[in-house]
């Protein structure tokens, strides 16, 4: 039976490393395409093929890293190993939090899109007389941006409504959205074991449900800058954007720690059956 465990564990793990690897990798080896003054309209074509591929291997490496954390974190519940990842893994392993993570990653992720430009708006132009764009038509520009900008993909949905996807946003989109589902999950069942016991601490939990969404703030300003700029949204604003967003990571990474300290028992074990 530990055999079977240890093997199961170790499924997920190569899973995660092959993802983010492979994203790494695919990032640096297509900024080498991306200096404007060796891009001539003879490799154009060629380029566009590449930024296709670009995003076949990036939607893969995103299959094997959902893939390695749902058998990642399958087997940490069942392990109950009384560590803080496997207190994590049980309280969210059950119907009721992968709906709240389900909704939550959902409309974080919609949330998330307008902040960062990848959803737009823009009432005050048509897309068809200022961009000459078909409408609906969808493009990708192979060139030219920093490491993680390009290629984009824009679309035109409306005459009114588009979508501008950066591939460094997209990045940030999922896994934001991701640890803000995992972090609204864990704070809402730390209120609820909380309401039971009255002994894990119900005012450190509700702080939970407002750290699990630290970006919010920037992402009302955001919405608003964006808003009024639309596709043409200057490239500046935008990784100003990414990075505020960014900083906000490591305190998602910290905070289920801190909520699943609230739902350890003092033998290390998880107040959850």
């Amino acid at each position: 039976m530990e055999n079977h465990t240890t093997k199961s564990n170790h499924k997920g793990k190569p899973l995660l490393i092959l993802g983010f690897i492979s994203i790494t990798i695919l990032f640096l080896l297509y900024t080498r395409y991306q200096n404007s003054e060796l891009v001539t309209p003879a490799v154009l074509d060629p380029l566009q093929r590449i930024s296709y591929a670009f995003y076949i291997i990036l939607f893969m490496s995103f299959a094997a890293i959902i893939l390695g954390i749902n058998m990642y974190h399958k087997q940490k519940a069942k392990e109950n190993d009384k560590g803080l990842l496997s207190i994590i893994a049980i309280s969210t392993w059950n119907t009721k939090s992968r709906k709240i993570f389900l909704i939550t990653f959902v409309v974080y992720g919609l949330f998330f899109s307008m902040a960062s430009g990848t959803l737009v708006y823009q009432p005050d132009v048509t897309f068809s007389l200022h961009y000459g764009a078909k409408i609906p038509s969808g493009f990708i520009s192979p060139c030219c941006g920093p490491t993680g900008y390009a290629p984009k993909i824009i679309v035109y949905l409306t005459e009114h409504i588009g979508l501008q996807i950066i591939p460094l946003n997209l990045i940030l989109q999922f896994f934001v959205s991701y640890l803000v589902g995992l972090n609204m999950a864990l704070a809402v069942r730390t209120i609820s074991i909380s309401k039971k016991t009255g002994g894990l601490g119900s005012t450190g939990a509700t702080t939970g449900l407002f750290i699990a969404c630290p970006t919010c703030a920037g992402t009302f300003l955001s919405l608003f800058v964006g808003t009024t700029s639309g596709i043409g949204l200057s490239i500046i604003l935008t990784q100003l954007q990414t990075l505020f967003i960014a900083i906000s990571i490591p305190i998602l990474f910290v905070t289920p720690f801190i909520l699943a300290k609230k739902l350890r028992n003092p033998d290390g074990s998880c107040a959850i059956n």
